[in-house]
């Protein structure tokens, strides 16, 4: 939608040494404003938006009362696309039982809220989760801790053994090598 805008243009005149300030209508002119203008505010906050950083350990775990559909939707996530290890829930897995989908939701939950830097955003799941401060686990059950759950990204460079390093390499090199001819 074109509108008509007025632009203020304000010209300094150098003979004069004033500033002659005038409003021009003009046709076809959009007026874009930007968002958030204004200087931002600066807000204290934890690094990485770890919440253990300031209230103490936490965990995360399924809500009670939301929709079973939701929950089971948001426990697929975690263990899809989320690329939580959801083996501790499988049957023979030391979080199995109890088999219900509460459990096996919490379960998975806390650990992708563990692996993802124990930020607010990693416990939402659609809002069919939230966090705690009472340790969740039982029995042979552990609920992963803050510092307990190793990132997914893979190791550095150093934990590699120099022989291993070596044939990887190598391999590499061989692999080129025979792409080229």
């Amino acid at each position: 939608m074109k509108t008509e805008a007025l632009v203020l243009n304000c010209s300094l005149l150098l003979m004069a040494a004033t500033c002659s300030c005038f409003l021009v209508p003009t046709a076809g002119t959009a007026v874009q404003e930007k968002a958030d203008a204004a200087i931002p505010a600066t807000t204290l906050s934890p690094p990485e938006g770890n919440t253990t950083f300031l209230d103490g350990i936490t965990w995360c775990v399924a809500r009670a009362g939301v929709s079973q559909i939701d929950l089971q939707n948001a426990l697929d996530w975690a263990c899809g696309l989320g690329m939580t290890d959801c083996g501790a829930i499988q049957e023979a897995g030391e979080c199995y039982e109890p088999d219900t989908l509460v459990s096996h939701a919490s379960y998975a939950f806390n650990s992708y809220y563990q692996q993802n830097g124990n930020s607010d955003i990693a416990c939402n799941f659609g809002g069919t989760a939230a966090l705690t401060k009472h340790d969740p686990s039982y029995g042979k059950c552990l609920y992963a801790a803050p510092g307990s759950v190793r990132s997914a990204a893979p190791p550095p460079l150093s934990e590699y053994k120099p022989s291993f390093l070596w044939w990887k390499l190598v391999g590499v090199l061989v692999l080129l090598l025979y792409k080229g001819s």
